[in-house]
C-alpha cells in the first residue's frame, strides 16, 4: 500500500518548517489530532513519538486511531521519517518532505506499508481500507492544518 498526499502552502518554508518537526504542538494546530507525545527525545529531535488522531466519518461518528513511531529528522534537507513500531500500522515507513518552490511550500506526505500481519486479506484492508479511507484522511486534514497555520494552502 502506498498512499501520497501534497500540497502547495503560500508561504516560506521557513514558516512552514517548525510545524511539520514539531510534533508536540499539532493537538493546537490540528484538531483532529487527539494527543502527541515524545516518548523518547527532545522536541526537534530524533526521537520516539506516540500519536492518536480522530478520522471524522462526519456527524457524531469518529473513530480514534493510535500508532508509536521511531522519528528522525534532517533539518537541513527538511526532511521527517517515520518508522511505524506500535499499532495496527507496524511496519509503516511515512516520509514527510518539504521544499520552497516558486509559489511556496510543498509538502509531500508519502506512506508505504505491506499492510497488517493477518493472512489473506492484509493486503487487501491495507489497499481498500486503511490505505485510502484512514492515512489519507488523517494525512490530508494534517496538510490542511499545518498549511493553515504557517499561511495559506491549496
Amino acid at each position: 500500500m502506498q498512499t501520497i498526499d501534497t500540497i502547495l502552502v503560500h508561504a516560506p518554508v521557513d514558516r512552514v518548517w517548525p510545524h511539520a518537526f514539531q510534533v508536540e504542538q499539532w493537538p493546537a494546530i490540528l484538531p483532529h489530532y487527539r494527543w502527541v507525545r515524545r516518548l523518547r527525545g527532545e522536541t526537534g529531535a530524533d526521537g520516539m513519538v506516540e500519536m492518536s488522531a480522530w478520522r471524522r466519518f462526519g456527524g457524531p461518528l469518529n473513530w480514534p486511531t493510535w500508532w508509536q513511531s521511531e522519528m528522525s529528522i534532517d533539518h537541513r534537507l527538511h526532511r521527517v521519517r517515520y518508522r511505524h513500531v506500535k499499532g495496527i500500522t507496524t511496519g509503516m515507513d511515512v516520509l514527510w518532505t518539504v521544499d520552497q518552490v516558486a509559489d511556496g511550500t510543498r509538502i509531500v506526505i508519502v506512506h508505504e506499508w505491506p499492510g497488517p500481519r493477518w493472512p489473506l486479506i492484509g493486503g487487501i484492508a491495507a489497499n481498500l481500507v486503511i490505505g485510502p479511507v484512514f492515512i489519507h484522511a488523517i494525512a490530508s486534514r494534517t496538510l490542511a492544518g499545518i498549511a493553515s497555520a504557517a499561511g495559506s494552502g491549496e
